[in-house]
């Protein structure tokens, strides 16, 4: 076993070995994806009478239901769309759709931003896939140009997970409709509950549900359950059941889960307060920043915010710093970004409290005077911090 532990110590040199750890359940949460708060809602968890628990196989053979596939058709009614496909997880879903539904002659272009999944999906494909320059739709519309086969598939994010900020949807709707056969697809998973009077998205939230091919909404992040729905039309989800290898030889969700799924959605229909409380929440904290002279911090209307500290050193010390206050925030390091833009990633939540607030951006009012941002990035500070 050498070649694991040699591809293992090279990564351990580097400092880029991973390790699982414990959440401190006691630190002030501005790390998790729990947006809205959900995954702390009980009700979502009530227990049912049902016949059965367990999955008890896949969706072709034991594992479909009747309230599964009305879970489906909720979802799909509330995001304004024909029908929807549940997966097992967002990146089964990706995964799920990218390697199948483009063909050895159909192309796929992603944004250089997108998620693992969707670059793995279009690697597994037959397709041809290529990269564009993140939110650059000249450089989109150039690869459409030069793009080979019967069909072209562009895969965007609406809210990007590791800056925060949102894709111009509506200039790349603009732009697909001057090309025949260019389908588009975008994934929702940091959309879902933040944008719109519901949390149905950034699509809806523009009015621009008609012009995707597919969209995919998770339900690991905002609605605090597992699993993830591909939106868009009879016909594409007859195929992703014919097609799609990992919704066909993957066990089903089990039914308490889908269930918690359709409470989510019930949450985010009824209006429920915790939509505007996040809103408000992500204001202040844009307010608080914006008064305090940072400069290293991308701000956004979504729930992720950016603190950008070249050099994993330097980010994992202020994270740890952070920490050392009872503050829960990760850092984000090369090479999942690019060297030189590592960074603290920040996410707001409904429950967090203003006071929670001003003091997060005082601890990070302390590290914007200690670090500099053009500075070396493998360059890791010591001084000043307590």
């Amino acid at each position: 076993m050498d070649f694991l532990s040699n591809r293992l110590q090279k990564r351990k040199e580097d400092g880029l070995l991973r390790k699982l750890s414990f959440t401190d359940s006691a630190a002030i949460d501005f790390s998790s994806n729990d947006y809205l708060g959900f995954a702390k809602r009980k009700e979502l968890w009530e227990p049912e009478n049902l016949d059965k628990y367990g999955s008890t196989g896949s969706r072709l053979l034991t594992g479909n239901d009747a309230i599964t596939e009305e879970t489906e058709a909720y979802i799909a009614n509330f995001h304004q769309v024909e029908t929807g496909l549940i997966f097992n997880s967002g990146y089964d879903a990706n995964t799920g759709l990218f390697s199948c539904v483009a063909g050895k002659d159909d192309t796929i272009i992603y944004d250089e931003y997108c998620h693992a999944s969707i670059k793995d999906g279009a690697r597994l494909s037959l397709a041809k896939h290529y990269s564009f320059r993140h939110n650059d739709l000249e450089h989109l519309e150039s690869k459409i140009k030069r793009a080979e086969g019967n069909n072209i598939f562009v895969a965007i994010e609406s809210v990007y997970s590791m800056d925060g900020d949102t894709a111009d949807l509506k200039g790349l709707v603009a732009l697909a409709e001057r090309y025949k056969h260019v389908h588009l697809i975008v994934d929702e998973a940091h959309a879902t509950g933040v944008f719109g009077d519901r949390g149905q998205g950034l699509v809806q939230h523009l009015g621009l549900e008609n012009h995707f091919f597919a969209r995919i909404h998770t339900f690991g992040k905002a609605l605090g359950c597992q699993g993830a729905v591909v939106l868009g039309s009879h016909l594409l989800r007859d195929y992703l059941i014919n097609f799609s290898r990992p919704f066909i030889y993957t066990t089903a969700l089990p039914l308490p889960n889908i269930l918690a799924v359709k409470r989510a959605y019930q949450l985010l229909q009824s209006e429920d307060k915790s939509i505007q409380l996040l809103k408000d929440r992500i204001r202040y904290f844009n307010e608080k920043v914006s008064s305090s002279g940072i400069k290293n911090i991308i701000t956004n209307q979504s729930a992720i915010q950016v603190m950008i500290i070249p050099g994993n050193d330097n980010a994992r010390y202020a994270a740890k710093h952070l920490q050392s206050k009872n503050f829960d925030v990760r850092p984000v390091l090369s090479p999942t970004v690019p060297i030189g833009k590592e960074r603290l990633r920040i996410c707001i939540h409904s429950y967090n409290t203003e006071s929670e607030i001003d003091g997060l951006v005082d601890e990070l009012s302390l590290l914007n005077r200690i670090i500099n941002p053009e500075g070396p990035p493998g360059q890791a500070i010591r001084t000043g911090m307590t």
